[in-house]
């Protein structure tokens, strides 16, 4: 019989393990999700024909990276507390990454939360980004691979619970879980954080907006302008079947 695969998620980079037991055995897959909003706009972005996005934890190292790449192949993303930084061609908004925009581009990314979840996992040997957008085809592609012990890392905000990640974290278990019952494998959750992330699913599954506008960020993102195109984009469930995967350290391609 099928070892059971075991999801544990994590709300923040700042409560992935760095050793203990968990640690030492190490996951073969790590997901990272920030649904407000870079891998929704990760997603997003490859899925219109970005070559593909590089994810930065801090600004300069970002500038450093690009200013390397050729000028007319290159897009700068850089967002703080929500709104697009000084300078950059473009902030984290999926709606921003139009084909005609970032087609055959590389994308240097940075954002308040994001890419700080990518850099703490980036040496595991199966990394995935997800969002509800693209949450049963991640769930499917982590079968496919047959993995075993699967972290979800939240992004949060600034070190702080995110609701909105914990959602999807529930959605992409939820997938999982779907998906392995037909072929008889078992999917289980890893921790209690696990279990509380698909019971918040089965509560806000049928309107995942409304969950993602009662998160702090959501409200957070409200107060800074109208970003209803955006809700709705990053609560489209099951609406892509991309799935961007870390393809050499910080830079995630479509699979």
């Amino acid at each position: 019989m099928p070892c059971a695969v075991l999801i544990h998620t994590f709300h923040t980079s700042e409560d992935v393990p760095d050793r203990g037991p968990a640690a030492a055995a190490g996951p073969d897959a790590a997901v990272v999700i920030d649904v407000l909003r870079a891998t929704t706009t990760i997603a997003w972005a490859l899925q219109n024909g970005a070559e593909a996005v590089q994810a930065f934890a801090d600004l300069d190292s970002l500038k450093t990276a690009a200013a390397a790449w050729p000028a007319p192949q290159r897009l700068t993303a850089g967002e703080r507390g929500g709104a697009r930084v000084e300078g950059f061609d473009l902030g984290n908004s999926p709606l921003a990454v139009t084909p005609e925009r970032v087609a055959g581009k590389r994308i240097f990314m940075s954002t308040t939360n994001g890419t700080r979840s990518l850099d703490k996992v980036r040496e595991v040997p199966l990394l995935l980004t997800a969002c509800l957008p693209n949450r049963a085809a991640v769930a499917a592609r982590l079968l496919e691979r047959e993995c075993q012990q699967v972290w979800i890392v939240g992004s949060g905000w600034e070190g702080s619970y995110s609701l909105e990640d914990t959602l999807a974290a529930g959605a992409v278990a939820q997938a999982a879980m779907d998906a392995a019952a037909a072929s008889g494998t078992s999917v289980e959750a890893g921790n209690d954080e696990m279990v509380a992330a698909l019971a918040l699913w089965q509560q806000w599954r049928h309107d995942p907006e409304g969950c993602l506008r009662t998160a702090s960020h959501g409200r957070r993102l409200i107060s800074l302008g109208d970003h209803d195109a955006d809700f709705r984009c990053c609560a489209a469930v099951d609406s892509l079947q991309i799935v961007p995967m870390q393809a050499e350290p910080g830079v995630l391609k479509a699979s």
